[in-house]
């Protein structure tokens, strides 16, 4: 069982401009004190084919933890166009919220953005140089991922610092607008593997 779980992820300002700013209220509950930070991040998957173009928007430490439940405000910068494929700006991409003990991530979420002009005539007719003042971004925030990793949160009591051969096989869930955004997972339910963007 994950020492940490994530209760609530609201998108805020949703839609807005490709160029502006990220905020996501993120609700978690800890069930056992954790001596270390969390590290969660916001990524912005530039391109499907080639991660190189993947960007982290935000990077912040959160700790230590003890029993209880946690509210923050997660706010980032918006990707950068100019390390974007001009091709990859209009479209479907994939922004991933991670967060991460110990230099292991244990739970990630993931949410569909489909970037277009809101301008139907642009839409219609799209210039040859994107113009990214003009796009809109739309996180689809009803339908995240969830993929759980189960690790070591208390390696010390464990007498050894290697993590369960189970990373291998992450839990996923899919999570719909009105279940509980938490939902119990165990990691040897599934074998789905990392989700591929």
């Amino acid at each position: 069982m994950s020492a940490v779980n994530i209760t609530n992820v609201t998108v805020l300002d949703n839609p807005a401009s490709f160029l502006a700013p990220f905020q996501f209220e993120i609700s978690y509950e800890c069930v056992t004190p954790l001596k270390d930070d969390l590290e969660w991040k916001l990524i912005y998957v530039g391109s499907a084919e080639d991660e190189t173009y993947d960007q982290v928007l935000e990077s912040v430490l959160v700790g230590p933890v003890n029993v209880g439940n946690y509210r923050f405000l997660l706010q980032a910068d918006p990707p950068d166009p100019t390390k974007i494929r001009e091709e990859d700006i209009i479209g479907v991409t994939v922004l991933l919220l991670t967060c991460s003990y110990l230099g292991h991530e244990f739970v990630r979420v993931g949410y569909y953005v489909n970037n277009d002009y809101e301008d139907e005539q642009l839409r219609e007719e799209p210039p040859q140089k994107v113009q990214v003042d003009k796009v809109l971004r739309n996180i689809l925030s009803d339908k995240p991922r969830v993929t759980k990793f189960p690790i070591n949160f208390h390696p010390e009591n464990s007498g050894s610092e290697e993590q369960s051969p189970a990373l291998e096989h992450p839990a996923e869930i899919e999570v719909k607008g009105e279940e509980p955004f938490d939902m119990p997972t165990e990691a040897g339910e599934t074998d789905a593997e990392k989700p591929e963007v």
